[in-house]
Formats: structure tokens, C-alpha cells, sequence
């Protein structure tokens, strides 16, 4: 196959969108979970909903940023399976559980002090106990979250997505009949409120991780690597590999996720329609970030495969496939939130003052969802090229500093202060500025790689010696 055929971007963004929309499907089934809990929980009591609302976006900031640790599983796995270096991916894979059971002692050790992390939220005493519960009960879920999140990687790496699709609608069904019953005490069983829906969080982690794990076993796609044919010990060359990759991506997903969380606690003192507002905007901002988000997955896979087989201009080419491909959907949902933003303020409440809010701040979403998903291709692709540093830097800086410190001003000290909106427009300024960087970064990256490449074929080669 000649190269230019090879590198053609239609074909290769098919295939991106192929392995992407199996993805997107998981991801909006993990969207469902903390759906279920809302409306299960909303229904029991208020306080119980408070404290779910507290503990979920704790636990779930911390389980996120380690679990980054552990998807550095897959740029690492893709690069072997793109060299043919099968042998390898076993043996690795085993490396990424242990660390991913180091990892979550950490963090148990971490929830098991929940007071700690609550303060800062100044609950009433009972919210607070009943917040602190949760999260300690939802340690237990911490081994089985990380453990399935390195078959995540896995399958993402390799080119087989599905399996956690149909792994996520189960879980999330599963989550929300065993949740009704657990909260509000039906089928016979206790009320436990906040409680049931940590005990049911429990179960259906578990349940998923070991779906998992059999198919690491069983599925001809994952048996052939034996993962569980023997035990390893753990090797700190090969977890010092890890964590050199994996915790710059554990870190940026904590800026992410945090510039949004210290968001919403700065808009808090504007008043309960100004906060309302920024919650259906955030919620919605979210929701479409997954299709990036699955792209970017997809795209980074088929990066990290080309790069491990030293295809440099293959591995370009599936980065500019997978950023045009969700540059174009992007520019679509962009379209439909700008016209139909009325619409979906109006859906998510009925207050006419929090729809007025809400309206007013989906339009920066629509406004920045072409650099988005700029910024999210570009940085997938990155880490696919094991380059995780640099674009941390760029995430501190944009999320950080233009995000939450260009929205402070523009809310609060600027002649003419924006409230909320603000912070939604330092978001845009913040969200530019990092597809630029990371967009350049990669440009950079890949050249310097291709470079590399030719220079390494063109440089003369030592005569055979004669015998």
C-alpha cells in the first residue's frame, strides 16, 4: 500500500468514528449513574441529596485523577501492539494493576479521613455525617474503579471498544434498579438513603471490573496476551515508566475537572438563580464534552499503534484525521446549541430567571466547542506520542491561570464586573489559548519525529564485514 494511500484522512476517520462511537456510548451510560442517583436519591430526601451532590464530586475528582495515572496503560500498550511487540503487553498490563492497586490504597487512606475533604464545604452537621458515610463506604469501590479503568486502557489501546459498552449499559441498569431498592428500602430491603447509593456504586464497580477481567481471560481478542497466565511481581523500572507518563495525565485531568469545581464555588455568592443557571450550563458543557472526548480516545489509540510501528507519517495522519473529524461534529453541536439554547434552558427548569442565566451562559459552551475539541484530539495525540509534561504545563496555564484567573477578574474586578459570565468567557479565552499551544505542540512533535525518522534512513550504513 503506497503511503499517501495510507495516509488518506477519510479512510482513517472512519475508522477513528468506528472506535468512537462505542465509546461515546459508555461514556454517556457512566453519565447515567450520577443520573440515577439524582433522581433516586432526590426522591428520598433532600439532605440525602446534598450529601450525594458533595461526595460524588469528591470521589469523583479523586478517582478521576488517579485513574489518569492508570490510563497510561494505554499509549504504552498501543505503542507494543503497534511494534508487533505482543510479548510485551501481558507482562505490562500486570505492571499497570499493581499500580493501579497502590494507587487505590492511596486513595482509601485519603477517604478514609472524610472530615478533611468536607470542611471546606461547611455542611450542616447531619448533610456532613451523611456525606462523610458515603464517602467511606465508596472507598471500597476505589480497587475495582482503578483495576476496570486499566482494561479500559486496554481495550481502547488494542482496538476493541465494544466490550465496554455493553459492560457500561449494564453497570449503569444495573445501578439504577439496585440503587432504587437500596435508597428507599423496596423489595423488602432497608432504607439506606446516601448510603444505598454508595453500597450500590459498590457492586456494580466490582461487577464491572471482573466483566473485565474475564474478558481479559476469555475474549480471543484479550486471551492471547495471557495476562492472568502468570504472576509478576512488581518491577519499578517498569512502574517508574508508568508514573513518569501517567501522572502528568492524572494531574491534567485534575486541572479540568477542578477549574470547573472552583468555578461554581466562586459563582456561589452571586445567589441561588445565578448558580442554578451555571449547574445546567455546566451539566450540558459536560455532556457534550464526551464526544470529544471519544474521539480523542479513538484517535490517540490509532496514534500510539502508528508510532510504536515507527510509521511517523501514519501516526500524523490519524492525529489530523481525528481532529478534523471532531472539529466538523463539534461545529455541528455548536450550531444546535446556539439555536436551540432557549429551548434547553427552558427543559431543565422552570424558572424563568435560572432559563434566562442558563440561556445567557450556553452560548460561550457553543462558542468554544471548535477549540475543545482541538485542544482535547491534541492532547490524546500527545500522550499517544508519550509526551505528557508539556501539555500539563499548557493545561496549568490556560485552565489555572486564564481560566479561573482571567474569570475572576472579568467577574469580580473588572470596571464593568460579568458575573457569572465571566468565568464562561475566560473559559473561551482559556480553552483558545490551549488548542493553540497544544495544536502547535503537536505539530512540533510529529515533525520533529518524521525528521528523525528520514535521518535515520538516509544516514549511511557500515559495509558488511566479509567472511
Amino acid at each position: 500500500m503506497s503511503v499517501a494511500r495510507e495516509t488518506a484522512l477519510a479512510p482513517l476517520a472512519r475508522r477513528i468514528l468506528s472506535l468512537a462511537w462505542p465509546v461515546l456510548v459508555a461514556q454517556l451510560a457512566s453519565i447515567g449513574m450520577m443520573v440515577a442517583d439524582t433522581l433516586v436519591v432526590g426522591r428520598h430526601s433532600t439532605a440525602d441529596l446534598a450529601a450525594v451532590a458533595v461526595g460524588a464530586g469528591l470521589y469523583v475528582t479523586l478517582m478521576l485523577g488517579l485513574a489518569g495515572v492508570v490510563q497510561a496503560l494505554g499509549p504504552v500498550i498501543g505503542q507494543h501492539y503497534g511494534a508487533r511487540r505482543l510479548d510485551a503487553i501481558g507482562p505490562e498490563l500486570r505492571q499497570g494493576l499493581w499500580l493501579a492497586l497502590y494507587l487505590a490504597a492511596a486513595g482509601m487512606l485519603l477517604l478514609a479521613c472524610p472530615h478533611v475533604l468536607l470542611a471546606p464545604a461547611r455542611l450542616t452537621p447531619e448533610v456532613e455525617a451523611m456525606a462523610a458515610t458515603y464517602l467511606q463506604l465508596l472507598a471500597w469501590s476505589l480497587p475495582a474503579s482503578l483495576g476496570y479503568r486499566a482494561f479500559h486502557a486496554t481495550a481502547n489501546a488494542l482496538g476493541h471498544p465494544r466490550p465496554l459498552m455493553y459492560i457500561a449499559i449494564v453497570e449503569t441498569l444495573t445501578h439504577a434498579c439496585l440503587a432504587w431498592a437500596l435508597v428507599g428500602g423496596h423489595l423488602g430491603l432497608p432504607p439506606l438513603g446516601a448510603a444505598g447509593a454508595a453500597v450500590s456504586q459498590i457492586v456494580v464497580t466490582w461487577g464491572a471490573m471482573l466483566a473485565g477481567f474475564w474478558l481479559l481471560v476469555r475474549h480471543p481478542a484479550f486471551s492471547v496476551y495471557r495476562v492472568f497466565g502468570q504472576f509478576d511481581k512488581p518491577s519499578w523500572p517498569a512502574q517508574k515508566a508508568l508514573l513518569r507518563l501517567g501522572i502528568p495525565m492524572g494531574f491534567s485531568y485534575l486541572v479540568e475537572i477542578s477549574a470547573f469545581t472552583l468555578m461554581a464555588l466562586f459563582i456561589a455568592r452571586l445567589g441561588p438563580e445565578v448558580v442554578s443557571g451555571h449547574r445546567i450550563a455546566a451539566n450540558l458543557s459536560a455532556l457534550t464534552y464526551m464526544l470529544p472526548l471519544s474521539l480523542a480516545l479513538a484517535t490517540g489509540a490509532q496514534v500510539a499503534q502508528a508510532a510504536g510501528a515507527s510509521r511517523e507519517a501514519l501516526a500524523w495522519a490519524a492525529a489530523r484525521a481525528g481532529m478534523a473529524l471532531a472539529a466538523m461534529l463539534a461545529l455541528a453541536v455548536a450550531a444546535l446549541l446556539w439555536v436551540l439554547k432557549i429551548d434547553i434552558a427552558e427543559l431543565a427548569t422552570t424558572d424563568p430567571r435560572v432559563a434566562a442565566v442558563a440561556a445567557g451562559l450556553i452560548r460561550y459552551i457553543a462558542i468554544y466547542q471548535f477549540f475543545d475539541a482541538v485542544q482535547t484530539i491534541a492532547g490524546f495525540a500527545l500522550r499517544a506520542y508519550k509526551v505528557s509534561f508539556l501539555p500539563l504545563l499548557i493545561h496549568l496555564t490556560c485552565f489555572w491561570g486564564l481560566g479561573l484567573g482571567l474569570g475572576y477578574w472579568l467577574a469580580f474586578r473588572a470596571p464593568t464586573p460579568q458575573g457569572a459570565a465571566g468565568f464562561w468567557q475566560a473559559a473561551v479565552v482559556s480553552t483558545v489559548a490551549a488548542a493553540l499551544l497544544l495544536g502547535a505542540l503537536l505539530i512540533w512533535v510529529a515533525r520533529q519525529r518524521q525528521r528523525a525518522q528520514d535521518g535515520a534512513r538516509a544516514a549511511p550504513r557500515a559495509p558488511a564485514l566479509m567472511t
